[in-house]
């Protein structure tokens, strides 16, 4: 029956049938959000859902205050409302740009013709239309349409670097010569591979998703569910501020309640029966807010469990819907008014009117302190941050998909990367050859140089693609390409030998023989020569002489030295291929019988070592990943010992590492998951890995509470390019893999991975910065505010001048401290915690600290206008002046602290590298400027007037102490490290 098949194959009918059963050959394309699905997505952003209730908030007093007393204030909250539209419209934009570039970048093409047998006949059909069933015939060069099984395989080598990182894989239908060790079975052939050597024939066992690489290409695009660890730690800033604000908020409405009707100098304390009403209501309103505060509750009780429990969030309480709460509230007032007699009907039961008014008062303070309390830049400022980022990242070849990527990467932990296209070059080159005839190792124009020449040249079926400038591309068997590129080097046109030399017999190199024989009539030598190139063993077995540089040498004499020499080459997980020759008379042509080399009289020339070569930039990169705290692993499907020979070439296999360090995939699928989890942080190397093995490990080491990144350029890396923090794959990489990916490399260079976690931890400082600064300001005014509200007095700043000092100048500042460029001094530091607070201790102090006497010197300064200067009534020209001279002096002490907020994270002046960050000094520009047309054309808008030239010199120098104040601790604090040094 299987001759049958491949002389027949397929009917149209059975075609027809199979394609209805199985499928056709494509693979689901994978599921692109829409861009407004990515614009709501941006919503789910902590900080982002604190400005939404922010918003609410802010607008339900602007009702309250409009029906009350008739004013519509919407300042603040149409300004807060366009923060959150420019922070999820910029980061919409950046990600909708990045994947119209990716999706330019990584086109499939499934139109390509592939030559099948179908009713008795050779024709040719796209690859789109192959069937489960179809017999396929494969040649050198192709790629494999479809997963089959052979049915006749001739020299048959697969690179199956795509799906195992195995770059050369023998295929063979005779089940003698299967390889036990192989990933895949050595007569399966799995789409996506391609045919670097001989021929075959091949039976579709499956099509499209069902294929090992459409499987792997369905993982690629599973959604991980892990949350970023910026995310993570926004979050936990949210719920604090959350917090703090409502706890702040709750008891200076408590205060205000107890002064406005216990001690309200217009009207008497309320009767019992008065208060017991409103304390219904109260307690009605209470349980009526209670979606808005049970959250801050759980909040609350996750900060403190983290704290000081296990780091696990405690379980959120079950969501309730407002009608639920109202009504629960409305039985409560009204069970309570029952049980006390209360006359709800009667208008002496409730409160004064006045009183009503000055409970809603406070309780309108309360939401203006939570409303102040909330940082409205902090969104813009991550997402300029991550968006610069993903600019500039793009402009040195890393085209990042995905903004958190940008942060994520400079809180990775470990790196997993593959070896095959990333450490190494995915291209065989010879590593060093030892031709015993040759002196050092030079070719001359002597016999055999032109014996090695011609050999190589001629007896060889691969061939070099020049068409690129940049590249010398590969064709045929990678092994054989090695020697021609390394002729090509040695300036040496092997096409032209090749083209001169007559063939007049060949036996192509095969598995079962292991060895290429050639013969040819060299117009070199003028002589028929037999040239062979093989197995070593199997050559010297054929060989009776050496040739050296002294003469001819019987094989026995060399022979322990060249087998100690092939054996230092193969422990270097190195491919050897020794060669041989023959001179014949020109009638002799019976050197080959029966498929086989029947001459056992060779002279040995010597052999050649030959690898697929690191990059040159690897070691220095995984250096500097090392040196910054981040553990590097390699996983691949290549040999162990070729595995181990890479990890010691990049200074990552030391000769301390044990067993234990290293793990086959096979070995560590058997593991259960217990002891994978014991074992996971100290494996160094895991060989023969398959697409699953590296998920696990992935997977695994998030349990381990690792921020993992994985590089990959194949299909078989892309399940764990999708699951880890951050994939990043290489531009060269399949598509699978790039559609996987949080960040492609174009330019395919492992260097890039350093830069993207040095990128990745300046934005994270970046962000710090900026926290610090805007949460500087945040409790200077909530503190302001909070005094002038239980001073009974008017907010010295206005809800406009907060709008600036609160949105605009900080959405300034935002841009200034995320256009700081990228420090290497980062790399010097170990990984963040990536589970810790965002605001760190030496945060913490300099807030309070700075904040503080911010506080102190702007409350003697509105004492000193209000005593001696003509006062702070708004209603008076000297009021607004000074009014508008402490706004000033406010908005000027923040401006100072920008260049102090910029030195965060290192001991440098303020004026260091200013030359180099560009956008800053032009924000800063913009701050001042700002500030100048908001008091001089702001009127009453703003209720400021404008001011002299003098009052502005007088408020810049004094202002300005706060810089220079900081610019004398850091410079005490240069000197003492410098002594510490020496």
């Amino acid at each position: 029956m299987e001759p049958n098949k491949k002389l027949v194959g397929l009917s149209d009918a059975q075609v027809i049938e199979s394609r209805r059963l199985h499928g056709s050959n494509l693979l689901t394309p994978p599921k692109r959000d829409s861009l407004w699905k990515v614009f709501i997505e941006n919503f789910k952003d902590p900080m982002i859902r604190i400005l939404l209730m922010a918003v609410v908030l802010s607008a339900g007093i602007s009702v309250v205050m409009y029906f009350s007393e008739g004013k519509l204030e919407l300042a603040e909250t149409i300004g807060i409302a366009v923060a959150i539209l420019l922070a999820t419209g910029v980061s919409t934009w950046f990600v909708n740009d990045a994947n119209r570039k990716f999706d330019i970048l990584n086109q499939v093409n499934d139109d390509t013709l592939v030559r099948v047998m179908r009713n008795g006949n050779v024709c040719e059909v796209p690859k789109k239309d192959i069937v489960v069933g179809d017999i396929v015939m494969l040649e050198q060069g192709e790629e494999i349409p479809a997963d089959g099984i052979l049915l006749e395989a001739i020299s048959l080598q697969v690179n199956e670097s795509t799906l195992t990182g195995e770059p050369v894989t023998d295929k063979t239908t005779d089940p003698a010569d299967f390889d036990e060790a192989a990933t895949y079975p050595s007569n399966e052939v799995l789409r996506g591979t391609t045919i670097v050597d001989g021929h075959g024939i091949m039976e579709v066992k499956a099509v499209g998703d069902n294929t090992e690489f459409g499987k792997v290409a369905r993982k690629a695009t599973e959604v991980s569910g892990e949350e970023t660890p910026l995310n993570r730690q926004l979050g936990v800033l949210a719920k604090f501020i959350g917090v703090v604000g409502f706890f702040i908020a709750f008891l200076t409405f408590c205060i205000l309640f107890i002064k406005g009707v216990f001690f309200n100098p217009h009207y008497p304390i309320p009767s019992l029966g008065q208060l017991g009403l409103l304390g219904a209501v109260l307690i009605s309103a209470f349980i009526a807010l209670a979606s808005v505060w049970l959250p801050v509750v759980h909040d609350f009780r996750d900060l403190i469990h983290k704290q000081y429990g296990n780091n696990k969030p405690v379980a959120p309480a079950k969501k309730r819907s407002w009608g639920l709460y109202g009504l629960l509230a409305l039985v409560v007032m009204l069970g309570i008014g029952l049980a006390f007699g209360v006359k709800f009907w009667q208008p002496q039961a409730w409160i004064p009117l006045g009183v009503a008014q000055t409970i809603l008062h406070a309780f309108m303070a309360a939401v203006t302190l939570i409303v102040v309390a909330i940082p409205e830049g902090l969104p813009m400022s991550v997402t300029l941050s991550l968006a610069m980022s993903m600019r500039k990242m793009l402009k040195s070849n890393n085209l990042v998909r995905k903004m958190h990527a940008c942060e994520t990467m400079g809180a990775a932990t470990i790196i997993c990367t593959d070896k095959t296209g990333t450490l190494t070059k995915n291209q065989m080159s010879v590593y060093q050859t030892n031709f015993y005839g040759l002196k050092d190792q030079a070719l001359n124009n002597d016999e055999v140089s032109r014996l090695i020449e011609e050999g190589i040249a001629a007896n060889t079926t691969a061939f070099l693609d020049f068409s690129d400038n940049n590249k010398i591309k590969t064709l045929g068997n990678p092994t054989e390409a090695a020697l021609l590129l390394w002729l090509h080097d040695k300036g040496i046109d092997y096409l032209q030998l090749r083209e001169k030399a007559k063939i007049t017999g060949q036996l192509t190199f095969s598995t079962e023989r292991k060895y290429m024989a050639t013969i040819v009539d060299s117009p070199l030598l003028n002589k028929r020569v037999l040239y062979v190139k093989g197995a070593p063993e199997i050559v010297l077995g054929k060989c009776q002489t050496v040739r050296t540089a002294e003469g001819f040498v019987p094989v026995a004499q060399e022979k322990a030295a060249i087998e100690a020499q092939l054996l230092a080459y193969q422990n270097q997980a190195m491919r050897t291929l020794g060669f041989a020759y023959k001179v014949l008379d020109n009638n002799e042509t019976d050197c080959f019988s029966n498929g086989v080399l029947t001459c056992n009289d060779l002279i040995f020339l010597g052999i050649t070592a030959i690898s697929d070569p690191v990059r040159e930039d690897v070691p220095a990169a995984v250096k500097a990943c090392t040196d910054a705290g981040i553990k590097v692993k390699i996983v691949t499907g290549d040999t162990p010992g070729t595995a181990k020979e890479i990890g010691r070439q990049i200074g990552l296999w030391l000769p301390t590492d044990t067993d234990r360090n290293h793990i086959t995939g096979v070995e560590f699928a058997a593991l259960p998951d217990a002891e994978a989890l014991d074992r996971v942080e100290d494996i160094k190397i895991m060989s023969r890995a398959r697409p699953t093995d590296k998920q696990r490990l992935v997977q695994l080491l998030q349990q381990k509470k690792e921020i993992v990144a994985v590089t990959g350029d194949g299909t078989n890396d892309a399940p764990a390019l999708n699951y880890a923090h951050v994939g990043l794959s290489m531009g060269s990489g399949t598509s699978v893999a790039k559609e996987a990916s949080d960040i492609t490399l174009l330019d395919d260079s492992f260097r890039s991975i350093a830069a993207a976690v040095m990128w990745g931890r300046s934005v994270y400082l970046n962000i710090q910065r900026f926290i610090l600064f805007q949460l500087t300001i945040n409790v200077v005014a909530l503190v302001i505010v909070l005094l002038g509200s239980l001073l009974g007095t008017d907010s010295p700043i206005t809800v406009t001048q907060m709008l600036w000092i609160n949105l605009i100048m900080d959405t300034f500042a935002a841009g200034a401290l995320a256009s700081l460029p990228p420090s290497p001094e980062v790399m010097k530091e170990k990984p963040r915690n990536a589970n810790a607070f965002i605001v760190t201790p030496a945060m913490r102090n300099r807030i309070l600290g700075v904040g503080g006497t911010f506080i102190v010197v702007l409350l003697g300064i509105l004492y000193l206008l209000s005593v001696y200067h003509g006062g702070i009534d708004p209603a008076q020209p000297a009021g607004i002046y000074n009014l508008t001279v402490f706004f000033t002096v406010f908005v000027m002490f923040q401006f100072w602290n920008l260049f102090n907020a910029k030195t965060f994270g290192n001991n440098h002046s303020a004026f260091h590298d200013l030359s180099n960050s560009t956008g800053f000094l032009l924000v800063a520009c913009a701050i001042v400027i700002g500030q100048f047309l908001v008091v001089t054309f702001g009127g009453a808008v703003f209720r400021t007037v404008p001011l002299g030239w003098q009052t502005w010199l007088g408020i810049t120098a004094f202002t300005s102490l706060i810089l220079w104040s900081g610019e004398i601790k850091r410079g005490i604090k240069r000197l003492k490290a410098k002594r510490e040094r020496k």
